[in-house]
């Protein structure tokens, strides 16, 4: 839906061709996301090379600059609301920042990026009312974009549509590069823009793409059954150091009356059959209980108590790059993708719609398509 918004506006017609759309009936990925705007790498990103975090960072920076804009242009009165607000987010930790370079690393860079509201003092895990025994002994924060997905899904088709995109729900099955010629000519199209996800597994031949299952706890946050919660407070463990869910604390205000309680990190679990009952649900609770004391008073989101989604990740990292495989015919595909965002597609969108936009620029000139890699 990003990539359309960037296309629109450089001036090309536009087709969005999806087999679900957001709705509260059925919610789709997009809505289930945590969508808290992290600095790379994230509570739940992965990088496996520099290239691959090199970009993150300046996509990232992209969609901060984007949120924060788009806050200021559309005041809350406006009808259907984007549902974008810029919260204080916290990040704890089990060991001062400056005796984890990783994170120290990362601390800096965010510092000097020009992210507003930064802050490193380790008397924040005391001012946010955490437990003691929680075991976080620093922090830092600053101002992200925190969206309220439900609204921000149909604001954004919204936008799209009064901007003149077309609307198509079908499924798209098998390998893209195979029917490429057939699609272009059916919806009289000169490129495809390929955003599916997980679907990157079959509609680009690409094998590395895994599931990573995450789930959210959502709870009425209005005052009554413990003080509300205004800012998000995540504890920034290392992968390595999570429990056997990849589990972390993830503590952040949906809207001004629901709060999320996260997370889980689940690889190659693709079925959405957890519960309130779940273990792994019961544990994630238990966490954010432990964290802040008062949230084991919390009722459950009458609407929506718990929602779960897969986290579309790669085993190469995120792709953004033109299909580098020939047609049959030996000519040059006008396929174009963008996938394997992870646990990160909110904090990434606008930076990578500037590079898909960019790359269709390229293709329009006749270049010949080159690797992600090479083009770092």
């Amino acid at each position: 839906m990003t990539n359309a918004w960037a296309l629109l506006d450089a001036g090309y017609s536009v087709t969005i061709i999806s087999e679900k759309w957001a709705s509260l009936d059925d919610r789709i990925t997009s809505q289930i996301a945590g969508a808290l705007w992290e600095y790379p790498p994230a509570v739940c990103g992965k990088h496996t090379d520099v290239i691959s975090l090199r970009k993150s960072k300046k996509w990232c920076m992209t969609s901060y600059r984007v949120f924060e804009r788009l806050q200021k242009l559309f005041p809350d009165q406006e009808l259907p609301h984007h549902g974008i607000r810029m919260r204080m987010a916290n990040f704890f930790f089990d060991h001062p920042v400056e005796e984890i370079p990783d994170e120290l690393e990362k601390m800096l860079e965010i510092e000097a990026s020009g992210i507003r509201g930064f802050k490193h003092d380790s008397t924040l895990v005391k001012q946010h009312a955490v437990n003691q025994k929680a075991g976080v002994v620093d922090s830092y924060q600053h101002l992200s974009p925190a969206i309220d997905t439900d609204a921000y899904m149909t604001w954004l088709r919204y936008i799209l549509a009064s901007k003149g995109a077309e609307f198509v729900t079908e499924r798209i099955s098998g390998d893209l590069l195979d029917q490429e010629d057939r699609l272009l000519a059916q919806y009289d199209a000169h490129a495809i823009i390929h955003a599916t996800g997980l679907g990157g597994n079959e509609l680009a031949g690409d094998e590395s793409v895994y599931p990573l299952r995450g789930a959210l706890i959502r709870v009425v946050n209005d005052g009554t059954k413990f003080p509300k919660v205004n800012e998000a407070l995540v504890v920034a463990h290392d992968y390595a150091k999570r429990d056997d869910d990849g589990g972390i604390v993830f503590i952040v205000p949906r809207n001004d009356h629901t709060l999320i309680l996260g997370g889980l990190a689940q690889p190659n679990m693709a079925n959405l059959d957890l519960t309130l009952d779940s273990p792994e649900i019961r544990r994630m609770r238990e966490r954010c209980n432990k964290f802040v004391p008062g949230l084991e008073n919390a009722e459950y989101d009458p609407e929506a108590a718990l929602v779960q989604g897969l986290r579309p990740f790669r085993g190469e990292n995120v792709r953004v790059e033109r299909e580098l495989r020939q047609k049959s015919d030996g000519s040059s595909s006008r396929i174009i993708h963008s996938y394997g965002q992870g646990g990160a597609g909110f904090t990434l969108s606008f930076g990578c719609a500037g590079d898909v936009l960019s790359l269709l620029e390229e293709l329009e000139a006749g270049k010949k398509p080159a690797s992600m890699r090479s083009t770092a």
